[in-house]
Protein backbone atom coordinates (compact mmCIF):
# COMPACT_ATOMS: atom_id res chain seq x y z
CA UNK A 1 0.00 0.00 0.00
CA UNK A 2 1.41 3.41 -0.92
CA UNK A 3 1.93 6.01 1.79
CA UNK A 4 0.68 8.70 -0.58
CA UNK A 5 -2.91 7.58 -0.17
CA UNK A 6 -2.87 7.46 3.63
CA UNK A 7 -5.13 10.19 4.98
CA UNK A 8 -6.58 11.02 1.58
CA UNK A 9 -10.36 10.81 1.09
CA UNK A 10 -11.69 7.51 -0.16
CA UNK A 11 -13.12 7.39 -3.67
CA UNK A 12 -16.53 6.57 -2.23
CA UNK A 13 -16.31 9.60 0.08
CA UNK A 14 -15.61 11.93 -2.81
CA UNK A 15 -18.37 10.40 -4.92
CA UNK A 16 -21.08 10.71 -2.26
CA UNK A 17 -19.96 12.85 0.67
CA UNK A 18 -23.52 13.43 1.87
CA UNK A 19 -25.94 10.56 2.20
CA UNK A 20 -29.15 9.47 3.90
CA UNK A 21 -28.11 5.98 5.02
CA UNK A 22 -24.93 3.94 5.14
CA UNK A 23 -24.11 0.29 5.86
CA UNK A 24 -20.60 -1.01 6.49
CA UNK A 25 -19.47 -4.63 6.87
CA UNK A 26 -15.96 -5.99 7.52
CA UNK A 27 -14.16 -9.29 7.11
CA UNK A 28 -10.65 -10.48 7.97
CA UNK A 29 -9.07 -12.37 5.07
CA UNK A 30 -6.06 -14.66 5.34
CA UNK A 31 -4.46 -13.21 2.23
CA UNK A 32 -2.48 -10.12 1.32
CA UNK A 33 -4.19 -6.79 0.56
CA UNK A 34 -3.17 -6.83 -3.10
CA UNK A 35 -4.63 -10.27 -3.75
CA UNK A 36 -7.75 -9.52 -1.73
CA UNK A 37 -8.47 -6.32 -3.67
CA UNK A 38 -7.78 -8.10 -6.94
CA UNK A 39 -10.34 -10.74 -6.05
CA UNK A 40 -12.87 -8.09 -5.03
CA UNK A 41 -12.44 -6.27 -8.34
CA UNK A 42 -12.92 -9.51 -10.28
CA UNK A 43 -15.99 -10.56 -8.30
CA UNK A 44 -18.95 -11.70 -10.37
CA UNK A 45 -21.97 -10.66 -8.33
CA UNK A 46 -24.00 -13.51 -9.78
CA UNK A 47 -21.78 -15.93 -7.85
CA UNK A 48 -22.85 -14.52 -4.48
CA UNK A 49 -25.65 -16.82 -3.42
CA UNK A 50 -27.52 -17.64 -0.24
CA UNK A 51 -31.11 -18.85 0.11
CA UNK A 52 -32.24 -15.46 1.48
CA UNK A 53 -30.40 -13.55 -1.24
CA UNK A 54 -31.89 -15.67 -4.02
CA UNK A 55 -35.39 -15.31 -2.59
CA UNK A 56 -35.00 -11.56 -2.15
CA UNK A 57 -33.70 -11.06 -5.69
CA UNK A 58 -36.52 -13.16 -7.12
CA UNK A 59 -39.13 -11.12 -5.28
CA UNK A 60 -37.46 -7.82 -6.15
CA UNK A 61 -37.50 -8.64 -9.83
CA UNK A 62 -41.08 -9.95 -9.89
CA UNK A 63 -42.83 -6.62 -10.72
CA UNK A 64 -40.50 -6.03 -13.67
CA UNK A 65 -41.10 -9.55 -14.96
CA UNK A 66 -44.87 -9.20 -14.64
CA UNK A 67 -44.85 -5.92 -16.58
CA UNK A 68 -42.47 -7.22 -19.22
CA UNK A 69 -39.82 -4.66 -18.27
CA UNK A 70 -37.23 -7.06 -16.91
CA UNK A 71 -33.90 -6.78 -18.74
CA UNK A 72 -32.29 -9.94 -20.15
CA UNK A 73 -30.37 -11.91 -17.54
CA UNK A 74 -26.63 -11.34 -17.99
CA UNK A 75 -24.15 -14.21 -17.89
CA UNK A 76 -21.90 -12.35 -15.46
CA UNK A 77 -21.82 -9.13 -13.44
CA UNK A 78 -18.17 -8.39 -12.75
CA UNK A 79 -17.62 -5.35 -10.51
CA UNK A 80 -14.67 -3.89 -12.41
CA UNK A 81 -16.37 -4.29 -15.80
CA UNK A 82 -19.41 -2.13 -15.08
CA UNK A 83 -22.01 -2.76 -17.78
CA UNK A 84 -25.18 -2.60 -15.68
CA UNK A 85 -27.74 0.08 -16.56
CA UNK A 86 -27.20 3.02 -14.25
CA UNK A 87 -24.04 1.56 -12.67
CA UNK A 88 -20.53 2.91 -13.19
CA UNK A 89 -17.09 2.21 -11.74
CA UNK A 90 -16.32 5.38 -9.79
CA UNK A 91 -12.61 4.67 -9.49
CA UNK A 92 -9.93 2.29 -8.33
CA UNK A 93 -6.60 2.66 -6.56
CA UNK A 94 -4.25 0.59 -4.42
CA UNK A 95 -6.71 0.27 -1.56
CA UNK A 96 -10.20 0.54 -3.03
CA UNK A 97 -12.60 0.00 -5.89
CA UNK A 98 -15.77 2.09 -5.81
CA UNK A 99 -18.91 1.75 -7.89
CA UNK A 100 -22.21 3.59 -7.96
CA UNK A 101 -25.60 4.02 -9.57
CA UNK A 102 -28.38 6.53 -10.03
CA UNK A 103 -31.96 5.34 -9.99
CA UNK A 104 -35.42 5.30 -8.48
CA UNK A 105 -34.98 2.01 -6.66
CA UNK A 106 -37.75 2.36 -4.07
CA UNK A 107 -40.49 1.72 -6.63
CA UNK A 108 -41.75 -1.75 -7.62
CA UNK A 109 -40.07 -1.45 -11.03
CA UNK A 110 -36.66 0.16 -10.70
CA UNK A 111 -35.77 2.96 -13.09
CA UNK A 112 -32.05 3.46 -13.64
CA UNK A 113 -30.40 6.52 -15.13
CA UNK A 114 -27.07 6.43 -16.91
CA UNK A 115 -24.88 9.19 -15.50
CA UNK A 116 -21.25 9.53 -16.65
CA UNK A 117 -18.74 8.90 -13.90
CA UNK A 118 -17.40 12.46 -14.14
CA UNK A 119 -20.91 13.80 -13.42
CA UNK A 120 -21.82 11.37 -10.64
CA UNK A 121 -20.70 13.40 -7.61
CA UNK A 122 -22.46 16.56 -8.78
CA UNK A 123 -25.64 14.93 -10.06
CA UNK A 124 -28.62 16.50 -8.25
CA UNK A 125 -31.66 16.29 -10.52
CA UNK A 126 -34.77 15.98 -8.30
CA UNK A 127 -36.52 12.64 -8.01
CA UNK A 128 -33.50 10.34 -7.97
CA UNK A 129 -31.40 8.31 -5.58
CA UNK A 130 -27.66 7.74 -5.68
CA UNK A 131 -25.81 4.66 -4.46
CA UNK A 132 -22.06 4.73 -3.90
CA UNK A 133 -20.39 1.57 -2.66
CA UNK A 134 -16.86 0.27 -2.35
CA UNK A 135 -14.57 -2.54 -1.38
CA UNK A 136 -11.51 -1.31 0.48
CA UNK A 137 -8.63 -3.37 1.78
CA UNK A 138 -6.04 -2.61 4.49
CA UNK A 139 -3.24 -4.70 6.01
CA UNK A 140 -4.32 -6.45 9.24
CA UNK A 141 -1.26 -8.05 10.77
CA UNK A 142 -0.38 -10.89 8.42
CA UNK A 143 -3.86 -10.74 6.94
CA UNK A 144 -6.16 -8.19 5.31
CA UNK A 145 -9.22 -6.32 6.49
CA UNK A 146 -11.70 -5.94 3.67
CA UNK A 147 -14.56 -3.49 4.10
CA UNK A 148 -17.76 -3.23 2.08
CA UNK A 149 -19.46 0.12 2.47
CA UNK A 150 -22.69 1.18 0.80
CA UNK A 151 -23.98 4.76 0.93
CA UNK A 152 -27.33 5.92 -0.40
CA UNK A 153 -28.51 9.50 -0.83
CA UNK A 154 -31.46 11.18 -2.50
CA UNK A 155 -31.76 14.42 -4.42
CA UNK A 156 -34.87 15.98 -2.88
CA UNK A 157 -36.98 15.74 0.31
CA UNK A 158 -39.87 13.81 -1.25
CA UNK A 159 -37.54 11.16 -2.65
CA UNK A 160 -35.80 10.95 0.71
CA UNK A 161 -39.10 10.26 2.50
CA UNK A 162 -40.06 7.54 0.04
CA UNK A 163 -36.64 5.94 0.09
CA UNK A 164 -36.41 5.84 3.91
CA UNK A 165 -39.70 3.95 4.07
CA UNK A 166 -38.31 1.43 1.59
CA UNK A 167 -34.98 1.28 3.46
CA UNK A 168 -36.71 0.35 6.71
CA UNK A 169 -37.98 -2.78 4.94
CA UNK A 170 -34.88 -3.84 3.01
CA UNK A 171 -32.03 -2.87 5.35
CA UNK A 172 -31.66 -6.35 6.95
CA UNK A 173 -31.61 -7.99 3.51
CA UNK A 174 -29.00 -5.55 2.21
CA UNK A 175 -26.79 -6.22 5.23
CA UNK A 176 -27.13 -9.98 4.65
CA UNK A 177 -26.17 -9.61 0.98
CA UNK A 178 -23.13 -7.51 1.89
CA UNK A 179 -21.94 -10.12 4.40
CA UNK A 180 -22.44 -12.91 1.85
CA UNK A 181 -20.47 -10.89 -0.70
CA UNK A 182 -17.56 -10.51 1.71
CA UNK A 183 -17.60 -14.24 2.47
CA UNK A 184 -17.37 -14.97 -1.26
CA UNK A 185 -14.39 -12.61 -1.59
CA UNK A 186 -12.80 -14.20 1.47
CA UNK A 187 -13.20 -17.72 0.09
CA UNK A 188 -11.73 -16.74 -3.27
CA UNK A 189 -8.80 -14.82 -1.80
CA UNK A 190 -7.92 -17.63 0.60
CA UNK A 191 -8.17 -20.37 -2.04
CA UNK A 192 -4.78 -21.99 -2.80
CA UNK A 193 -3.12 -20.34 -5.76
CA UNK A 194 -2.35 -23.80 -7.15
CA UNK A 195 -6.05 -24.10 -7.91
CA UNK A 196 -5.57 -21.54 -10.61
CA UNK A 197 -8.41 -19.24 -10.10
CA UNK A 198 -11.00 -21.42 -8.52
CA UNK A 199 -14.15 -20.06 -10.04
CA UNK A 200 -16.13 -17.63 -7.95
CA UNK A 201 -19.17 -19.61 -9.07
CA UNK A 202 -17.85 -22.59 -7.12
CA UNK A 203 -17.03 -20.39 -4.14
CA UNK A 204 -20.49 -18.85 -4.25
CA UNK A 205 -21.88 -22.34 -4.03
CA UNK A 206 -19.93 -22.85 -0.82
CA UNK A 207 -21.54 -19.77 0.71
CA UNK A 208 -24.89 -21.20 -0.26
CA UNK A 209 -23.90 -24.50 1.31
CA UNK A 210 -24.06 -26.61 -1.82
Amino acid sequence: MKDTIVGEPMIVEKALPRYDVVLTEHCVVSAGPQRTLQVACALDLLTVRTPLLLAAMWLRGLPARLTGKAPPSPKALVIADGGLPGWVVLGRDEREIAFGAVGVFWRPVIEWRDVPVEDFAGFADPGWGKIAANFSVLPYGEHSLVTYECRTGTTDPESRTQFLRYWWLIKPVVAHIMRATLKTIQAAAEAPSTSGDQTLDELGGRVLGQ
